[in-house]
């Protein structure tokens, strides 16, 4: 694939998840503020499986992208036009190692907390029994994917823009 299209030497798929880890926090707010003050209890589970579709997606093909075509994440590093030095480059990976800690641990965190919404919550949807195990696991899920997206956006700051 082509570089990217945010201005740096990266590829498409890598600047299409940096746009979409901005973005899912401000969707999670939203979500929340959707049941949480407006009582919109379909509204708030129609985003959360739409973000949750739409982010397995992205994480789908950008794991293509980096592992199968660009042939993993330091030979997209190696296409800076100022390369990182050894002491640069080990910061990357620490960064990375911090990253990966919340991007594996995020999808499974809310997977468990939606597959047991949709199995749990009452139809229609309404509070219930469930309602305070859901509000704790959403809100871990919420920390732990904003955490992602800090880190990931961490990530391509060192990796990618900084000189």
């Amino acid at each position: 694939m082509a570089d990217g299209f945010l201005g740096f030497r990266t590829s498409f798929m890598l600047d299409f998840v940096v746009c979409a880890l901005a973005a899912v926090v401000p969707a999670l707010v939203y979500s929340i503020y959707l049941v949480k003050f407006k009582g919109k209890y379909v509204a708030h589970r129609n985003l959360q499986l739409g973000l949750a579709v739409v982010l397995l997606i992205a994480v789908g093909a950008f794991e293509v992208d980096m592992q199968m075509i660009q042939g993993g994440w330091q030979n997209v590093v190696a296409k800076r036009e100022i390369l990182l030095s050894v002491e640069q480059l080990q910061s990357v990976k620490y960064v990375l190692w911090i990253h990966l800690v919340f991007a594996v641990s995020s999808p499974i965190l809310w997977a468990v907390t939606i597959v047991l919404a949709l199995r749990r919550m009452p139809k229609p949807l309404a509070p219930s029994d469930h309602s305070p195990l859901h509000k704790k696991l959403g809100w871990a899920s919420v920390i732990d994917l904003t955490l992602t997206s800090v880190t990931g956006l961490w990530f391509y700051y060192v990796a990618f823009v900084q000189q």
